[in-house]
């Protein structure tokens, strides 16, 4: 099913910078005994009847590959003692789950009309937490933080991809990772784009030490710290500003507050930091051998990020388009103010991947949300992305010729079905 909820964009500018922790103050709780007015109630009412609520084929996805959750609900703590994460806040979404982990699936609930039901289903899948086997060397962690974390088992050691937004978040994932998993160390870290989610915590994960010594490399798409310092230091100020408005960071978990953030749960409230990459990706369809395992990289520029790539590794027959194949729509020009994104590249990156390997894949698995299996469901799932992009570029290109304003454009574009 496609999830018709446009998210908020990576978190990309919530923590205050590189190696800066920040907290949110403590709400007043006292403004969320608002009832959903009527109009609300309606919205959400028409919303119930465009998507069809009873496929459960998501939440079935979302439950693969289950091994073990975070421990403690998902409460991590930072040096101080400080919560840089907790889940239990949460479990209005799914009561049956925090008392009784894990369901075979869970069951959806009815949202209340308080939330939109596709941003409520959206959150109970999100809500999935800890450890799992997407196939054959490969795991993930998942609802740590607002990213997933991805470990590729190599021969002699594991390769760490996108470490999360803060230290203590992505040091607990791998934690979580050795409890289950043959303790082999960290040789190489891939940054899959530019946005803090998938770079900040790495400090948990590799010592700086050892990448100054040649023993970790760290690899990312060419332009990656230009665009990292252009959107997270030169704008910062502004646009965490403006992002805790965008994602509600402020509001405390309820149905009546904060509910999602669409690509997660929320984002972590730890320590952010940067290692510089040792290896960049400049050409597409470069090759690496890492650890026993081929990767084939395909540039992926201006599309969700400045800065972002894809990867195939024939070996395990698992692709990644990183965070431009999401179970979500993105936001196109973000409410923080970030760089606009352009559709039409979006798009034909998209297609260049299901070009390439959509004929042998038989996994995709992204930077945020779970995986689909089956070369099928593969070309599928990149197919509709794919679509969906460049459909919302034509078409408003389409109502600009037609002599219609940005404003008149936004309520008048629909998605077909």
């Amino acid at each position: 099913m496609r999830t018709l909820l446009t998210s908020a964009l990576c978190a990309a500018l919530l923590s205050c910078g590189p190696g800066v922790a920040w907290a949110a103050p403590a709400p007043d709780a006292a403004d969320m005994s608002k009832p959903a007015t009527e109009h609300t109630r309606a919205a959400h009412a028409a919303m119930s009847k465009e998507v069809d609520f009873a496929d459960r084929q998501d939440f079935q996805d979302a439950q693969r590959g289950f091994l073990a959750p975070l421990p403690d609900r998902g409460r991590i703590l930072d040096a101080n003692g400080r919560e840089t994460w907790n889940l239990a806040p949460y479990d209005f979404l799914a009561p049956a789950m925090s008392r009784d982990f894990p369901p075979s699936v869970i069951m959806p609930t009815q949202a209340p009309d308080t939330v939109n039901p596709s941003l409520w289903r959206q959150s109970q899948l999100v809500l999935r937490d800890g450890l799992y086997k997407v196939v054959d060397r490969l795991y993930q962690i998942r609802n740590a933080d607002l990213s997933n974390m991805t470990i590729i088992e190599g021969d002699s050691g594991i390769i760490v991809v996108d470490p999360l937004i803060s230290a203590e978040n992505a040091a607990a994932a791998l934690k979580l990772y050795y409890a289950h998993r043959p303790h082999k160390p960290v040789v190489a870290v891939i940054y899959s784009h530019s946005h803090v989610d998938h770079y900040g915590g790495v400090h948990g994960v590799v010592d700086e030490k050892d990448v100054a010594a040649g023993k970790v490399r760290i690899i990312a798409p060419k332009g990656f710290m230009e665009a990292a310092v252009a959107e997270n230091v030169l704008a910062g100020n502004a646009m965490s500003r403006r992002a805790q408005y965008m994602y509600g960071s402020l509001l405390p978990p309820s149905p009546r507050g904060h509910v999602g953030a669409g690509l997660g749960l929320a984002t972590s409230r730890g320590t952010s930091g940067l290692l510089e990459p040792t290896r960049l990706i400049e050409k597409d369809g470069e090759t690496l051998q890492l650890d026993g395992l081929t990767f084939i990289f395909q540039m992926a520029p201006n599309t969700e990020a400045p800065a972002e790539m894809h990867w195939y590794i024939p070996e395990l027959k698992a692709l990644t388009a990183a965070e431009n194949c999401t179970h979500t729509m993105h936001n196109l020009y973000t409410l923080r103010g970030a760089k606009a994104r352009d559709p039409l590249c979006w798009s034909r990156a998209l297609d260049e991947s299901l070009q390439r390997w959509g004929g042998e894949a038989e996994v995709l698995y992204g930077m945020h949300h779970w995986p689909v299996w089956g070369a099928e469901r593969v070309r599928t799932e990149l197919g509709l992305m794919r679509d969906l992009y460049r459909y919302i570029n034509d078409q408003t290109l389409h109502l600009a010729n037609k002599g219609q304003t940005m404003l008149e454009i936004a309520e008048t574009l629909r998605l077909p079905p």
